[in-house]
């Protein structure tokens, strides 16, 4: 079988969640047998045609526009012209795969140009993470989901709530929707022994203090000012001894700001951008890793702590109590609830014994349920399908 993938994003240009997904996902269909074209963005020195994981990753040629949905035009333009010339002269190809709306255009054009079918990858929904459609930047923007899953032969999403979201906002029919969750190569997450860690420790917290974080964006959606409003109480409980570790890019002026007016500011530690390497090192001396989104579809950042063999408390939200199974592989606590906040970061900070059992149970479940191996055939199976029924129809 022969597929065309498009991506918005893939390493080196991470931006969120599905740069990561695209690449660990289609190695796994290399590897049973498949021929996998993937056309992305260029990004700084990054070849413009290479082989990644068995993967023809080719990237195209991007003209700055005004703003972001100028750049994605002109992207989907770039796409479109790259792929034409694909399917022409390397074709037939069988499936198209689209990652989320930003690629849309150009799949669809594709799609209807060279009667292929198409997948599409639903990472995400803007009616979802705003709480419904107020703006005219959110009408567009889900005007664009709604085309993408509207021309979509099957759709696929991480979680049985985004399922739910996608057919409630993208009025999909539930059985055009396959659910296939999100995976993580836990070996990627190896533990550095040839560093200092008590030393590397002293970097971020005292001899005495317990370190909690949060890595990811700055986003509205994801809640970080929850946490901070949760800190006074854990501090309280544990004698002033946690040291709040806040991961990521992005403006955090406003979070500075609420840590101040909080009286924490002394026990909040903003780092900024981190590297994965640097990440992988910080994680062997963290005693806690907090998540608590008011919209999360999937959750990848879970699966990375479970890697990394540290607990985890997620909110209640999105795909969360999906992924982490509370009181067995981390803790749920109650969304936007600060008090249900602490309550479960102290649970994990004052009962080591506990804490390990939950780290153990989470390392196994990564086998279990959230193996890229397992992932790969199931996305396989949605492919055979597709391309089965297309095989009965007059376009």
């Amino acid at each position: 079988m022969k597929i065309l993938v498009l991506s918005w994003e893939f390493p080196p240009r991470i931006v969120g969640g599905i740069a990561r997904h695209v690449a660990e996902l289609y190695p796994e269909i290399v590897k049973l047998g498949h021929e996998v074209h993937l056309i992305t963005a260029e990004f700084g020195h990054a070849p413009m045609y290479e082989i990644v994981d068995g993967v023809h990753v080719h990237r195209v040629p991007v003209a700055g526009g005004h703003d972001f949905f100028h750049w994605i035009v002109n992207l989907n333009d770039s796409m479109g012209d790259h792929g034409g010339k694909l399917m022409l002269e390397d074709g037939p190809f069988d499936i198209i795969h689209a990652h989320d709306w930003l690629v849309g255009d150009a799949a669809i054009a594709l799609k209807n140009t060279f009667k292929v079918p198409l997948i599409a990858t639903v990472h995400a929904t803007e009616f979802g993470r705003y709480n419904g459609i107020h703006t005219d930047t959110q009408h567009y923007i889900s005007g664009k989901e709604n085309l993408l899953a509207f021309n979509a032969w099957r759709i696929i999403v991480c979680t049985d709530y985004m399922r739910r979201e996608v057919e409630r906002a993208l009025h999909s029919p539930w059985d055009k929707i396959d659910v296939i969750y999100n995976g993580i190569r836990p070996e990627k997450k190896q533990h550095h022994q040839d560093f200092h860690a008590h030393d590397f420790r002293r970097q971020f917290a005292e001899d005495g203090e317990k370190i909690v974080y949060y890595v990811g964006r700055m986003t509205y959606e994801k809640n970080v000012s929850g946490l901070l409003n949760a800190a006074p109480k854990i501090l309280a409980e544990m004698g002033g001894y946690v040291k709040f570790v806040i991961i990521g890019g992005g403006n955090t002026d406003h979070l500075k700001r609420q840590a101040w007016d909080l009286g924490i500011a002394h026990k909040c530690y903003f780092t900024g951008f981190m590297s994965d390497e640097y990440l992988d090192k910080f994680q062997t001396i963290a005693d806690c890793a907090v998540f608590p989104s008011l919209y999360e579809p999937f959750g990848i950042v879970a699966l990375e702590s479970f890697a990394s063999r540290v607990p985890v408390v997620v909110s209640d939200t999105g795909g969360f109590p999906e992924v982490v199974q509370h009181t067995k592989t981390g803790i749920v606590t109650w969304v936007n609830n600060p008090d249900s906040l602490a309550w479960g970061i102290l649970e994990v900070l004052k009962n080591p014994g506990y804490r390990q059992w939950l780290v153990d149970n989470a390392y196994e479940d990564l086998e279990r349920r959230f193996s890229w191996s397992k992932i790969g055939k199931q996305t396989e199976d949605v492919y055979q399908r597709t391309v089965k029924e297309r095989s009965h129809v007059v376009w």
